[in-house]
Parts: structure tokens; sequence; C-alpha cells
């Protein structure tokens, strides 16, 4: 066994518990599901909550063991598929099998078409039935297909199946392995290098820092991440998206392979920003200076770079004399790292998705994270807490379930989950919030999630599958009112009398929440048992039902309160409640 498979292994044995009993309890197939666990965790970059949703299990689920639906973005989204095959006998020699390669190519091939017939299981059905209603508006899907083994890349056979579906670029194939993961685990190594600022450059020294500004050649770049890889990104808040689905790195390579527009793509980049701990040069030479960089990191432009590497590795044939880049690098001490934080923070707002880390240092998060762990939880406001089990809670849940439940914007928190810790981060944790409001947020996040699960709900409410921030929410609103609180009142103090009513409560919360939510669905003139799931699941993204289901009564203003008041929707809840049993 070779180290890198060891590592993964142990890896492996502490994600079984964190696994649920749904799971099965057979280890060989619990130890799979932990595999493939570990490889959504990081491939992905989630959290365990993020990544165990991604998890499929059952029959019928035509090769996928996750999947995880990105956010709309210039039209277009990412679907991710993994496919695990975790050989029990872990000696690294095993290639991923040509005849799953190729189950996996005719499920890509089916799944999104949104007239295709499939027979998959319940939870994997809704999840591409969504997938098919985003096509149906018009978004186009990206697809990114992990195959992931502890073991060797699929052999000729397989790549002749993946060459002849002709997906083109809106489909990519990707190997992952122990050696894979282990490389995106290790902790960065400090990175020293040199690079050449031709022409003229600005240096400039105030405050006891340095900036150096000045044109870099893309092949420099290149070869610095040929060098380094991604060590140099370390503290760069975005992983390299890629070329496919990704306009703004397409556009990259479109320019560097334009040869008229070639020369211009030093004005049309926003250049690359870095970081390091010292850098030296001839102050005596008026230009061309050789810079020698000492803890180099790139924290804005990392997209840039990679795109650059990629399009120079696929096109070495080209002239890329005149292609340069804007560099701009600071020169920063170790008592600095709160500045770094805030540069990376303006130079990278642009792109929000994983603002989380540098939200992380604020003092509303500090805040939170002692509030809470009086209460006896501990809040994971860092990416690297190693911290798991219910006691946990990561600011990422926290968030989508805080905007849900208390903010009361389900269909903001699932769908634009990217802003959460952009646009709308001072709305969900605003000055009010405190430690209290936010368990219990994630208690009731928690449950209604788990819930949507079951057979038994899924069989008579068609929706449940779509609906679970919009149960939480209504769960919220009528926890408070059996506590006869405001939001306001809810705290430290009355935290426990709260926890332990909502413990009690739960189920009978749910099935009320349940019957709000589904006479809200009737009132949109949809039916519940013969409407489609694709437009079930069109329902819950956008306000209208929300609309319906209205707020407090004193802040109603919509236009069905104005003429229905609540008596209607309390009507059709009643009806419901005759009809179904849950």
């Amino acid at each position: 066994m070779s180290i890198n498979i060891g590592i993964v292994d142990q890896q492996i044995i502490r994600l079984m518990g964190t696994l649920s009993d749904e799971h099965g309890s057979d280890e060989a197939r619990k130890r799979s599901k932990a595999f493939v666990l570990l490889v959504a965790k990081t491939i992905l970059d989630l959290d365990d909550d993020e990544a165990q949703k991604c998890l499929q299990d059952g029959g019928n689920d035509a090769g996928v063991d996750a999947i995880y639906v990105g956010e709309i973005q210039h039209s277009e989204f990412t679907v991710t598929i993994i496919q695990g095959k975790y050989k029990q006998r872990q000696d690294g020699e095993s290639a991923f099998p040509a005849n799953d390669v190729l189950r996996v190519v005719n499920t890509v091939g089916a799944l999104f078409d949104p007239y295709a017939e499939v027979f998959l299981h319940d939870e994997l059905l809704y999840i591409v039935e969504e997938i098919r209603s985003l096509v149906k508006d018009g978004a186009i899907p990206r697809v990114r297909v992990i195959l992931a083994n502890n073991g060797k890349r699929w052999n000729r056979e397989g790549q002749q199946h993946i060459d002849h579906a002709a997906f083109g670029d809106q489909v990519t194939f990707e190997h992952v392995n122990h050696d894979t993961i282990v490389s995106l685990l290790q902790k960065p190594r400090s990175v020293s290098a040199q690079l050449l600022f031709t022409g003229s450059s600005i240096v400039e020294e105030f405050n006891f820092r340095r900036v150096l500004i000045g044109r870099v050649h893309i092949q420099q770049l290149k070869e610095l991440f040929d060098q380094h890889g991604d060590t140099l990104l370390e503290r760069n808040i975005r992983r390299y998206l890629g070329l496919h689905g990704n306009r703004v790195n397409l556009d990259i390579q479109e320019t560097l392979l334009n040869d008229a527009e070639r020369p211009n793509f030093y004005f049309y980049n926003n250049g690359v920003t870095m970081i390091c701990s010292q850098l030296r040069r001839n102050a005596l030479q008026g230009s061309d200076h050789i810079v020698r960089i000492e803890n180099l990191q790139i924290i804005n432009g990392g997209q840039t770079c990679k795109t650059i590497q990629s399009v120079l590795d696929d096109h070495p044939q080209e002239d890329y004399s005149h292609a340069y880049v804007l560099v701009r690098l600071y020169e920063l001490d170790a008592e600095n790292d709160d500045l770094v934080r805030q540069i990376t923070y303006a130079t990278n707002s642009q792109n929000p998705v994983d603002l989380r880390d540098l939200r992380s240092n604020d003092n509303i998060q500090k805040a939170l994270e002692t509030s809470i762990d009086q209460l006896g939880y501990t809040y994971i406001r860092k990416r690297e807490s190693n911290h798991h089990g219910s006691k946990s809670i990561s600011v990422t849940v926290a968030a989508e379930a805080i905007l849900s439940i208390w903010r009361r914007q389900p269909h903001v928190a699932k769908f634009r989950s990217r802003e959460l810790f952009g646009n709308y981060y001072h709305q969900v944790f605003n000055k009010s919030l405190n430690g209290a409001q936010l368990v219990l947020a994630v208690h009731i996040y928690r449950y209604a999630d788990a819930m949507r699960k079951r057979p038994h709900l899924v069989s008579k409410l068609r929706f449940i599958s779509y609906a679970h921030n919009f149960i939480a929410m209504e769960m919220g609103r009528l926890l408070l009112r059996e506590a006869k609180l405001t939001l306001k009142e809810l705290d430290h103090r009355n935290f426990r009398d709260v926890n332990k009513l909502l413990e009690d409560r739960r189920e009978h919360l749910f099935k009320e929440a349940c019957y709000r939510v589904a006479a809200g669905i009737k009132l949109l003139g949809l039916s519940l048992t013969d409407t489609s799931l694709q437009r079930l699941s069109a329902a819950f993204r956008r306000s209208d039902l929300l609309d319906i289901l209205g707020n407090d009564a004193a802040t109603r203003q919509n236009d069905f309160f104005i003429e229905h008041g609540d008596q209607t929707l309390t009507n059709v809840i009643d009806e419901l409640k005759a009809k179904l049993d849950l």
C-alpha cells in the first residue's frame, strides 16, 4: 500500500463515522460511500453537510454516486457527477472499469434532455427534473464528470467510450485517485521565485510596505505555474474554474488565440495581484528588472494565470511574444495578515463564491462563535476546521438556514448561495443575530432537510424534495408562535426552553409547515398530484409562493393578502388536512 493510499484510507475511516444509517451498515458499502464523500468534499471544496447532500444511494442510480448542481451564471450552470470505485484490495493497480465509463457516458446523454424518459430512484429523479426545469428555462448545463478510484485511470477502451459520445466541450471527464486527493489535502509549501518585469516598473514605499507595479510576459506566468502549481493559490479565495462553462476564462483564451487581439491582452485583462514577504531587485537598473521574491502567493488573477497556462500548453505553436499582463506585487510582513485579507476581499469581490473565508474573521463571526460555544455547540467559521457531528455548525449551513427561516427568503437561500457571503451577507448576519437564533435555525433546517427524503412523505407530497427551505421557514414561524416569542425576544435566556419545545414538537411543526406549503402550491394553480416535477421545481425558484404564504400580519403588503386575506390560505389548509394524512 502506497503512503497516499494509506492517507486516503485514514480519511475514509474518519468519514465513515459521519455517514447516517440510511447509507447502510455493511462496512464495505459504507467505505465506498465514504470514499465518494471524500472526493466530493475535496474536489468541490465542500464541508461535510454540503458534501453529504450530494450523495446518492439506492438502485436505479444510473452510475451516479454523487451529484452537485451549481448556480446559474451568465445563463450557464455546472453539474458535477461523481462515480466512485473503491477497491478493498489497495494496491493501486486497478484501472477505472471501462464498462462503468460507458454507463456514465450513457447517463449523461439522457439526463440533460428534458424530454427523455429516465428510470431513477426518487431522490435522484427529483434532482434530475430540477436540472431539466432549468434547461427548459433556457439555462445551459456544463457537465463535469469525476471518475474516482484508488487506482489508475481508465484504459483505452474507456477513453473510446468517451470519444465516441462526442459531447464536445459541454462535458468534461476527469480522473481522481488517491494521489489527486492527497495533493489537494496537503498544506502549501513556501514559494520562492523570480520574475522579469519588462520595461519600466513603479516601486513605492510607504508605511513600512512596498509595492511594485509592472509588466510581465505571459510565458513567465505559465512557467511559474508549471513549477509551483496550485501552491501559488493557497491564499486565493477562488479555485480554478476551468475553460469549460466560464465565460471570463473563455474570453481570455479567445484573446490569446487571436493574432490581431493578442498584443492588446495587457489592456483587456485586469491583471494579477501577488503578495510576498520580501522582494529584491537592482534599484540602480532603469528597466527590465529581475525581481527575486520570497513566500510568493497570488491572491487575485489565479483564473487568468491558470487559463494562460492551459492555452499555452494546448497551443504552443502560436507567437505570444507581445502578450503581457499587469502585475501588482505587494511586500507585506507576517504582521499584515488582516491587510492581506482586506486586499484579497477587495480584489475578489466580483465573485463572492468563497467570500466566507474572508468573512470568517469578521467581528460578528467571532462573536457568534463565542455565543454558540456558551450554548454547548461548535461554530465552524473557517473551512480548515476538523470538527464534525450534530453539535458542530458550519457557517455555510448557518447562512442558508438563517436567510431561509428568520429572513424569510428561502428561494434566495437555495438558488443564490453564491451570494450569501457577498450581497446578502449583512442581511443574513445582521447586528441583531445571536447564537441562540443561529443554532435553532440550523436545527430546524437540518430536520426539514432530513425529512424530505422520507418515502411516505414523498409519495403524498411530490414537491417536498424541492420545498425544504420553504418548509423550514414555516416551521420557524410556527415555533415562535408556539413559544409566544418574537424573533427579537429569542436569545440565550430562553434558548433551552425553545430548543426543548422544538425537540418535542418538531414532527408536528413539520407537518403543519407541509400543509401550509401544500396549500400555497394549490393557490398557485398547481396540482399536488398531476403537475410535472419540472414545474413544481420551478415554483420554488420564484417569490410567488412566498407572496401567498406571506410574512407577519403587520407587514403583509402583497396582492394576495390584500385581496384574499389569511382565511383563504387557512381554508385550503383545512381541506388538505381532511384529504392527506401526513
